[in-house]
């Protein structure tokens, strides 16, 4: 590795996380694409106004849209740790809508699918969000479904942390990258 490669390898080893996230290996190739990408990543998990368990649901769905094993083995394990329930993290990885009991965990999943589905929310819910979560929340939200799709995209394109990382509960029939049957 170059000296500034090393470097940010280091920056974040220091930090919260205290290894390599997955996607900084093919950022690596741009030292800082990577010390910055992973930055971000470390704020939107580790500094927001959102619970942990809100984040890991929002990170467990953007990694089912994109079917992103690594990402989704990864971060099943943090989902668990911190709440959320095995039949909740086992409907999304089938594709069906769990129902909260939780206003705000129903909110973030609405909110994950509207903006991966469609692209945008609709205001009914941008108001219920900012209700539930405030401006800051919402905007929170919508940085870890986006920073965590950039994600799942490298994890996908690059088949970081494969075969290892395979989750089988996200694999179908019509999954047939190298990943698949």
């Amino acid at each position: 590795m170059t000296q500034e490669q090393l470097a940010a390898c280091a920056e974040v080893i220091a930090g919260p996380r205290g290894k390599i996230p997955s996607p900084m290996i093919a950022w690596l190739q741009n030292p800082d694409l990577a010390r910055r990408g992973q930055q971000l990543g470390e704020v939107l998990r580790f500094h927001t106004a959102l619970e942990p368990h809100l984040v890991e649901l929002a990170i467990l769905v953007t990694a089912r849209h994109w079917t992103a094993h690594q990402v989704w083995t990864s971060h099943k394990k943090h989902a668990l740790k911190h709440g959320i329930d095995e039949w909740v993290i086992e409907t999304i990885a089938s594709g069906m809508a769990p129902v909260f009991t939780v206003q705000r965990d129903q909110i973030v999943y609405n909110l994950c699918r509207a903006l991966l589905e469609q692209g945008r929310i609709s205001d009914a819910l941008y108001t219920r969000a900012v209700a539930e979560f405030g401006e800051r929340g919402v905007v929170e939200l919508v940085a870890v479904i986006g920073y965590y799709g950039l994600v799942s995209l490298t994890a996908n394109a690059f088949e970081l942390g494969l075969p290892e990382s395979r989750a089988n509960e996200l694999c179908d029939p019509q999954f047939t990258n190298a990943v698949g049957q």
